[in-house]
């Protein structure tokens, strides 16, 4: 068993090495979140970020579907597609403090190619922290 920092005060055993490797190497994932006022499973790709340990999902400025989602219902499930397949059970937490996010959306920034508009992320983009329950993820 591998162990990995999820957060600050929490560590999470990794059943998996392979989930370890790939929460370490890829960006890009599936998520499933339940939809807002349908309440049915919505699937998206989208990129998340690992820094230091920590796990995060954003998108460039403006509104978003999956994000409206989180907000209205937390639990969603993080799917590994790319070295391994597992979906593992997740909770979002939205980040919406500026003294957290400046610092987290430049850490982010700096993996990324290309030059971006601080002041715009600041403003528009969505940020959650990403809690994982790898404990509970299924590997297929």
């Amino acid at each position: 068993m591998t162990q990995i920092l999820i957060n600050s005060s929490r560590k999470v055993t990794i059943m998996d090495e392979r989930i370890d490797q790939a929460l370490k190497t890829e960006r890009t994932i599936d998520i499933t979140t339940t939809g807002r006022t349908s309440g049915g499973a919505r699937r998206k790709e989208i990129w998340f970020h690992n820094i230091d340990g920590r796990f995060y999902i954003t998108g460039t400025p403006g509104p978003r579907g999956w994000y409206a989602n989180m907000i209205a219902n937390p639990g969603f499930t993080f799917h590994l597609k790319s070295s391994i397949n597992a979906d593992i059970p997740a909770t979002a937490r939205p980040i919406t403090d500026p003294a957290e996010r400046r610092p987290t959306f430049e850490r982010i920034h700096a993996n990324l190619d290309g030059e971006r508009d601080m002041n715009d992320w600041m403003a528009r983009s969505p940020l959650v922290e990403v809690e994982l329950d790898a404990d509970n993820a299924t590997v297929s």
